[in-house]
């Protein structure tokens, strides 16, 4: 799995012009799904996300994570993180997962957040949304399951 998570003041995500997940300060995470992607992906990059140190401390050091600022996490699905631009103008999503896969593993990494004590905030899977963003920092970072530690 591949997320992109950026630090936010606050974000929003609308479906057909009605607004369907809001969160003030914390972070806006859109989540990609590789067809080798696992449950043990999705819950291992739950517990990264949640301890993530992105947030100032009170001398100004990159040292507390959303769970210790007490923020939200808005978790938008997004297929194109596997798009590969290597040949020619048009992306190849063969490394995506299929919606059905990518579908339950985005479902699998918003319940392990939901366990691990957050508002489960997400936009809807497959739909058209329009996301909008205050960037803190900003602050982005590519976060993947790749390479990780087996559980």
């Amino acid at each position: 799995m591949k997320l992109i998570v950026q630090r936010v003041k606050r974000a929003s995500v609308a479906v057909d012009g009605v607004r369907i997940s809001e969160i003030g300060p914390g972070l806006l995470v859109l989540c990609g799904v590789g067809h080798d992607d696992t449950v043990h992906d999705a819950r291992f990059l739950a517990k990264k996300t949640a301890n993530l140190r992105i947030f100032e401390d009170d001398a100004g050091k990159m040292n507390r994570s959303v769970t210790d600022i007490g923020g939200g996490i808005l978790s938008v699905s997004q297929f194109t993180l596997y798009g590969d631009c290597a040949k020619g103008n048009r992306p190849s999503f063969i490394r995506a997962a299929r919606p059905e896969q990518g579908e339950e593993l985005f479902n699998a990494y918003v319940q392990a957040l939901e366990k691990l004590g957050f508002v489960p905030n997400t936009g809807k899977f497959g739909a058209d949304m329009k996301v909008d963003l205050l960037n803190d920092g900003p602050v982005t970072l590519i976060v993947e399951s790749t390479g990780r530690t087996k559980d």
